[in-house]
Formats: structure tokens, C-alpha cells, sequence
């Protein structure tokens, strides 16, 4: 699992939409960061709006990045300079003096969602032209006219549990595909990983065995679940970990992981409109638009011949090509719109789906405890002790390489020693401490692992049954 973001040394551009034949070209980050600055805003604008709208585009580029976005659709670049996909970039353009200093001074600090670790996708649009539910660029200078600073236009635009990651460190940008092929024998953390993602898929896809154990070990109930995953998704069922099946579990993990979390940015099943509101197409923004498209997201778990787009209000192209698709798939005239017909196919078939998840009860809740804001160390005791050390008793019945702890409140020696070996597994800084990094990367394991765990109605388990159990 990718833990800790780091800031690319170079990011590759694509010029042009991803399905264009156009060139890429690779660019230092900081660099890329000024021109999507300089072609997006004034650099005349007060330094705090400045500062807000270079932290959202930062923020934008290194979830592209962190996600593995493109890569996971089979293409070779990080991001496109296509505005209707992602930010503003134009090759050799002139750079704003003022927006390259301010650039160099925060081009290494990034948005998340406070609790979590992911660079927060930070959409932003004009708010003039177009508007979106992210920032408005020029409602952003409108408040810093008004003595706001950056932290507050962010916040008064993304929700006041917006924070910002400073001095993150900077990395070469490594693919996260090994290079080789993962298979039976096969034992590193790269089976690790793909074990945790393919335990938590099959938490959607009841066709995928549970692997009962997630060692980094290639055995059989990883090969099973990998045939498993290849039939669903129409890869060829080799039992074979290559690029192809790497980035599709990838991109299907993170399409689960989003669909999870959609409850919790308040889009309710039951709030959802049923009746037709008015047609939509591309260009569209606003609410109905975030309604279609959960449609479609929750939709495309279960029907691979759905494109995966994000829930982000505006009717752009990705849209328009989901909306095509399911057209096709139920026969209807492939306009890309949204016409009183397509909508009532859809909300039926969203509703079939959603019904069927429901009587499967989903996933029980695994929701789990925010940092308690204090560094925990040797010696410490308390509530917050307790709850990171049952995370960790957790995570140590399915690592095999992670000390058990006591299931109590005391930060003792064996504790300590636990906490160094989780994050030796997880690439942390080895410090036997519970900081805000280690804390959310131990909560965010513990929350997969337990998903992933979760077997539901007539799931084979990944083991073999007898009369004795």
C-alpha cells in the first residue's frame, strides 16, 4: 500500500486528451506547478489568493499522481494538459515572477482531508464562466480582498476539516508496478499489497475467495483470488499478477474505496431524486449532476463495461462518455445526454444494485477513531492508547510479522517494538511513536484489513471446510 506522498521530482504531462495522439513531456514539478499557475490565474491577484489556488492545484496534480490515475487506465503519463480532464499547461509559456517565488516557497506542501492521508483532489473552476462545487478562482480573490488568508479561502471552499501537509518530502515518481510479474511462489511486499486490495474488493465482489491470510506470500487462496478477479474484469485468467492485472486491481481498489466513502460525503441512498428533475449533458454543473454520476460510479462496480468517473459536479467529457456507454449497454439511442428515458433506465438500475447491497448488508461499519492530536510514546496511557492498540492486535492476526500488543491502555515495551515493526512495514520513519502519519496509516490498514475480512452470504472463505469447522 502507498503510504506516505511524496513530491514528484518530475511529473509527466500529457499534451492534449488522454485518448489523443499527442506527445508528453516530462517536467520538473516545481516547474509544472508555475506554469499551471501563470495560465490560470493573475498575478496580480493578493498573494493569499495566489497561495490558495497554487496549494489547489498542487493538491490536484499529486492526487493524479498518488492514485496512479492514468497509469491504472493503461496510459503513460501522470496528467493531461486538458482542461476538461485536469489544469491548464502550456509548454514554453512565459512564468509570473511573483508565482514563481511563491511556487518555490509551497510547492512541497499539499490539501488532505484531515484523518486522512491522500492528497485531497482540489477541483477548482473559474466561478465566473463555469462553476463547480470546488474553489472559485475568482471568488478566491474576492475574499483575499477582504482580509481572508489562505487557509480560510480553502477552507470556506473545501470544509473546514481541510489542512495542509508542509515540507513533504521529494521522491523520484516510481511507478508502483514492480516491473516483473507477480506469481505462485512469489514473496514481498508487493503480494502484500495486492492481497490487501484484492481482500478488500471482494468485500463488492462476492466472486473473489477471501484470502485468509495476508503474508506476502504467493500460495494458492492468492492465485484463486487473482483467477477470480481476472474472470469479473475480463482479463486473461492466468492466476498471474502482470501490469495489466496490477493496475486494474488498483483502479478497481480505488473505485470501492471511493464508492465507501461517497455515505460520508453526504450522498444518500434514500435522499437521492427518483422522478426526472430535467434533461443534462456536457457542461452541466451543480447537484443533479453529482446525483448522475453516483449513479453511474455505483453502477460500474457491478458492470464492467461501465467506465469508473469521479463525483465531481461537472458534466464533462468523462461523463458524457459513461453516460454513452450505459446507453449501449441498455440499448438506448448514445447521445451522451441525459434525457427523461435514459434517466429512468438508470435510477432503475442503480436501484436494483443498491437493493442488492443492502440485503447483503454491505460491510459492517469500520470506522474508526480520528488522531487524538498529541504524539503517543513509551510510558503513555490513556483512551487514545487503547484504541491505536486494538487497531494493531487487529492487524497482527492477519500480518504475520507484526508483534501482538495487549488489548489495553498502557504504551509499554512491547508496544513500542510493534509500532517500529508496522512502520518498517509500511515505510515509516522507525521511531516506535504514534504521530499523526502513523496513526492515520495504522487506521487506514486496520479499516481495509477489516473490510477486507468481512466475507459476505455464501462467500467462499479462501479455506477448506470440514465437519470439524
Amino acid at each position: 500500500m502507498a503510504v506516505i506522498p511524496t513530491i514528484p521530482t518530475n511529473i509527466v504531462v500529457h499534451l492534449g486528451s488522454p485518448r489523443s495522439n499527442a506527445r508528453n513531456v516530462t517536467v520538473p514539478f516545481a516547474d509544472y506547478i508555475k506554469n499551471v499557475a501563470s495560465s490560470e490565474i493573475f498575478s496580480t491577484w493578493d498573494e493569499a489568493a495566489i497561495r490558495a489556488n497554487i496549494l489547489a492545484q498542487i493538491s490536484f496534480a499529486l492526487n493524479r499522481v498518488y492514485s496512479e490515475w492514468y497509469p491504472s487506465q493503461g496510459y503513460d503519463f501522470d496528467i493531461t494538459n486538458d482542461t476538461y480532464y485536469d489544469q491548464k499547461f502550456i509548454q514554453g509559456r512565459n512564468i509570473y515572477e511573483n508565482i514563481s517565488r511563491i511556487t518555490d516557497d509551497i510547492f512541497n506542501d499539499y490539501l488532505r482531508r484531515q484523518g486522512t492521508v491522500n492528497p485531497f483532489f482540489a477541483q477548482y473552476c473559474n466561478g465566473t464562466t463555469v462553476t463547480c462545487p470546488g474553489l472559485s478562482q475568482w471568488g478566491s480573490q474576492a475574499l483575499a480582498t477582504q482580509g481572508r488568508n489562505e487557509v480560510e479561502i480553502l477552507r470556506y471552499y473545501y470544509g473546514d476539516d481541510i489542512e495542509i501537509v508542509v515540507d513533504a518530502p521529494i521522491a523520484e515518481n516510481v511507478p508502483s508496478y514492480p516491473g516483473t510479474p507477480l506469481k505462485r511462489d512469489s514473496l514481498n511486499e508487493d503480494v502484500r499489497r495486492m492481497q490487501i486490495y484484492l481482500a478488500r474488493i471482494s468485500g463488492n465482489y462476492p466472486a473473489i475467495p477471501k484470502i485468509p491470510v495476508i503474508n506476502g506470500a504467493f500460495g494458492q487462496s492468492t492465485e484463486d483470488a487473482v483467477i477470480a478477479f481476472q474472470r469479473i474484469f475480463d482479463l486473461e485468467a492466468d492466476g498471474i499478477i502482470g501490469r495489466a492485472t496490477w493496475y486494474r486491481i488498483i483502479n478497481i481498489y480505488d473505485a470501492v474505496t471511493r464508492l465507501a466513502e461517497l455515505d460520508a460525503e453526504g450522498v444518500k441512498y434514500e435522499d437521492l431524486p427518483r422522478q426526472f428533475k430535467g434533461a443534462l449533458k456536457q457542461g452541466d454543473v451543480g447537484g443533479p449532476v453529482v446525483t448522475l454520476q453516483y449513479f453511474l460510479t455505483l453502477l460500474g462496480q457491478f458492470v464492467d463495461f461501465l467506465p469508473i468517473i469521479a463525483v465531481d459536479g461537472v458534466y464533462g467529457p468523462s461523463t458524457t462518455a459513461a453516460v454513452t456507454a450505459f446507453q449501449q449497454y441498455k440499448g438506448l439511442p448514445q447521445t451522451g445526454a441525459v434525457d427523461e428515458r435514459t434517466w429512468d433506465s438508470l435510477y432503475n438500475s442503480y436501484a436494483g444494485v443498491a437493493d442488492y447491497l443492502q440485503e447483503q448488508n454491505q460491510l459492517e461499519s469500520t470506522a474508526t477513531e480520528p488522531y487524538p492530536g498529541v504524539v503517543l510514546r513509551r510510558g503513555d496511557v490513556g483512551p487514545s492508547v487503547r484504541v491505536f492498540k486494538n487497531y494493531l492486535a487487529y492487524i497482527a492476526q492477519i500480518f504475520y510479522d507484526t508483534p501482538a500488543v495487549a488489548q489495553n491502555n498502557v504504551f509499554d515495551l512491547k508496544t513500542q517494538n510493534a509500532v517500529k515493526e508496522f512502520q518498517r512495514n509500511f515505510g515509516l520513519p522507525q521511531t516506535g511513536q504514534v504521530d499523526e502519519l502513523t496513526w492515520n496509516t495504522i487506521a487506514d490498514v486496520y479499516s481495509t484489513l477489516r473490510a477486507g475480512q468481512q466475507r459476505l452470504s455464501g462467500q467462499y472463505p479462501g479455506y477448506e471446510l470440514s465437519e470439524n469447522g
